[in-house]
């Protein structure tokens, strides 16, 4: 189906539509959160948290291009997008269970490894169907809403730690076991990774081929090797838009990491005196990074909305810029303070920033691509998210101790530095992505 051809669909259509989104985001945020914990509770040294976070960027790296070229390709009883959402979901719940019961830093890693698998087929599948299905005028209010439903996910996710804990869940455990309220609170998240995809895949109607006939005949094979040439085949016939988007990408993505494996870290150094997993102030800074975690989806959940009437005042480079710098100020501002109160303002700033990561890039792509490549190339744009992970978790070991002088906060300030260049960078990205919402 072509894009003029696209029916407008009411708010409870796009609602439905998006909100397995939720569901991927207490997956995410759930690991995002608690992982560096976690890795910590079973012994893991700090300098080698990104080596174990590599699993997310790889798998997304290989994945979702997969995903993507293989829905552009499916068509069946159960549509083009749906299969790979929920199977996805489905792994991904099961891992959920499993984490917080991990005996040894090698299984907590293998688990991630299936997780972040299960839900970057969810996730690339979601992204592609707000393009396959909503018009083009449409499209920013659809990415705008799973922006909104990440913000809420994280809300949720951040407090749950803290709000066990408050309920009467153990905050302690033995040496090289996990405490209750991250069990219970992964457990939660199970459930509703689980519940919110199901929804969307009951509530929501993909769009047939215009002739089913001619597309089966003319599809792809679905093997490894057709697959890859297709991608292939796509990455060297890659829009002038996208290859300038790289470079945005690829500092973005080297520094919003840091901040996954570095906040909670950061905040139970600075603000509770508390550098090791076995000090006492430790497990506190761990729940206030929870909060802050969730603070930091406040701002995208709240101006998720207002993304669609900025990019329609001023385009979307200009919206991708201004909301890069406001978040580069919010990592910056780490430097020069030891107030929870204070980490949770900039965390508000470092959203702003976020809003328009999770939404503008995906409009930018939906708003270029033809409707036949739209789920290779959302893979493809999410391979500018992966790859500059790998490249941050596999070098940072080599300066964490020197450069960054061993200190989890000077991380949070080189993901600021590295935003402020590419809020730069949007700039120089080709106008023509700048039509009006």
């Amino acid at each position: 189906m072509e894009n003029k051809d696209k029916p407008v669909l009411n708010f409870r259509k796009i609602w439905n539509m998006c909100f397995g989104f939720l569901g991927i985001q207490f997956g995410m945020g759930l690991q995002l959160a608690n992982m560096s914990p976690i890795y910590r509770y079973l012994g893991a040294e700090e300098h080698n948290l990104p080596l174990l976070w590599l699993a997310g960027p790889v798998t997304g790296l290989l994945v979702q291009p997969i995903v993507g070229a293989m829905g552009d390709n499916t068509w069946g009883k159960w549509g083009r997008r749906r299969p790979y959402f929920t199977v996805g979901a489905i792994f991904a719940s099961i891992c959920l269970v499993a984490m917080p019961y991990s005996s040894a830093v090698w299984m907590a890693a293998g688990l991630m490894w299936v997780l972040d698998a299960s839900v970057n087929s969810s996730m690339e599948s979601f992204r592609a169907m707000v393009g396959d299905i909503l018009p083009k005028k449409q499209q920013p209010l659809g990415f705008s809403l799973q922006t909104f439903m990440a913000g809420f996910g994280s809300l949720i996710i951040g407090f749950l730690p803290y709000l066990l804990s408050k309920f009467g869940f153990a905050t302690t455990a033995e040496t090289n076991t996990v405490p209750d309220f991250v069990k219970y609170a992964f457990v939660l998240g199970a459930v509703v990774i689980l519940a919110t995809i199901l929804w969307t895949g009951y509530t929501t109607k993909e769009y047939p081929p215009k002739d089913v006939e001619e597309f089966k005949k003319n599809k792809p094979k679905m093997g490894i090797i057709p697959i890859f040439k297709e991608i292939i085949e796509a990455i060297r016939h890659m829009p002038l838009m996208m290859k300038q988007l790289w470079w945005v990408q690829l500092l973005i993505w080297f520094g919003l990491p840091l901040m996954w494996q570095y906040l909670s870290l950061s905040i139970a150094r600075h603000v509770y005196n508390a550098p090791t997993a076995s000090d006492p102030g430790f497990s506190e800074g761990v729940s206030m990074g929870g909060i802050a975690s969730a603070i930091f989806g406040i701002s995208p959940m709240l101006i998720a909305f207002f993304i669609p009437f900025v990019i329609n005042k001023i385009g979307t480079r200009k919206t991708y810029s201004s909301f890069l710098f406001i978040g580069a100020f919010g990592f910056l501002g780490m430097l020069f303070t030891k107030s929870i109160t204070t980490v949770f303002l900039l965390c508000i700033l470092m959203g702003v920033g976020q809003a328009a990561i999770s939404t503008v890039p995906y409009v930018m792509v939906a708003g270029t691509i033809a409707q036949k490549q739209m789920g290779v190339y959302m893979g493809i744009l999410n391979a500018f998210i992966c790859i500059p992970q790998i490249i941050m978790m596999l070098s940072l070991p080599f300066f964490y101790n020197s450069l960054l002088a061993g200190d989890p906060r000077n991380a949070l300030v080189l993901a600021g530095i590295c935003w402020v260049i590419a809020s730069f960078l949007c700039l120089r990205i080709t106008k023509t992505v700048d039509f009006t919402a």
